[in-house]
Formats: C-alpha cells, structure tokens, sequence
C-alpha cells in the first residue's frame, strides 16, 4: 500500500510540474512578420497589409495608434526617398511568446539599413517590433527605434531642396 501511495504522489508531482511551452523560436505567426517584412522590403503593399487584421492598430514610436492605411502611405513616402533599404540578414532575432494572458506575441529586434538617392548617405538603425496576433493576423503592433538619424536626413534633404528651388528662382529673376 505504501509502494501505491508513493507512486501517486510521484505520479502527482510530476504532473503538477509539467509546465506549457510559452516561448518559440518558429511559429506561424514568426513566419508570418517575416514575410510582412518582405512585403515591405518588396514594397508589396497588399502582401503588407494582409498581415494585419482589419482593424490593426500600429504604433510607431508613440503611444497614440494609426491605421494600416496610413502606415503604408507613411511608408511610401519615406522609401521613395531610398535606392536601397531593408532589414540586415544577419543578426536579427524572433522570438514568439505566449503571455500569462494567453495572448500571443511576436518580438523582431532586427538592424535596419538604407541609403538616400540624393546623397548616397547610407543609415544603419537598430529596431524592435512586437506584434500582437489574433487568429493569424497581428491585431496590434509596436515599433520602436530611434530616427533622430533619419530625421535629420530628411530635414536636410527637404533644407537642400529649398536652396535649389531658390536658387532656380533668383536665376530666372535674372
């Protein structure tokens, strides 16, 4: 009777100590925010905007949200600008966890790279992205990185087109 005794009290511990998987190096959804980074590098924007849920919430260094649509013409804009960019290859890292809430996030720390088509400069940013994701989809997304560089580049670029256009127009005054 001891032996049984001992025996489910072994078999009770090691139940009771089995715990969930709760963080994964591949999933579905690791796969799917790659393949969203591709459509931006690719500038797929229908493949990009696939990846969201109908009523996807971005934010992008800040805490107030903007729609998918907006994010993607945020996007154009700041590419256009660009003969090259995207994420390095090497060095990044994804992680997919599942939280006390159950819900389900994909964390991206990546290095971004580009270079500008007036001046060939060239930007390296570091940037994490976590998203959360509902039934495939990220319903809700966060993307943090510092763009004080890309910021100044792009003062610069509009600060270099206004001395051209005046200095266009001081010519034809001429």
């Amino acid at each position: 009777m001891k032996k049984l005794i001992l025996l489910g009290l072994a078999v009770i511990v090691m139940t009771a100590c089995k715990q969930e998987q709760r963080y994964f190096s591949s999933s579905a959804e690791i796969d799917a925010l790659k393949s969203a980074i591709s459509a931006l590098e690719n500038q797929d924007w229908d493949a990009f905007k696939s990846f969201y849920t109908s009523d996807g919430e971005i934010y992008v260094n800040s805490k107030d949200s903007i729609t998918v649509d907006q994010r993607i013409m945020d996007l154009q804009e700041i590419t256009s600008a660009l003969s090259k960019y995207g994420f390095d290859e090497k060095d990044q890292f994804v992680e997919m966890i599942i939280d006390d809430d159950n819900e389900t996030w994909v964390n991206f720390w990546g290095q971004w790279s580009c270079t500008f088509k007036y001046n060939g400069k060239q930007l390296s940013i570091p940037v994490h992205i976590t998203a959360q994701f509902i039934d495939g989809k990220a319903s809700e997304e966060h993307i943090y990185y510092d763009g004080t560089s890309l910021s100044a580049e792009f003062n610069a670029m509009a600060a270099a087109a206004k001395m051209n256009e005046e200095s266009m127009e001081a010519d034809s005054e001429e």
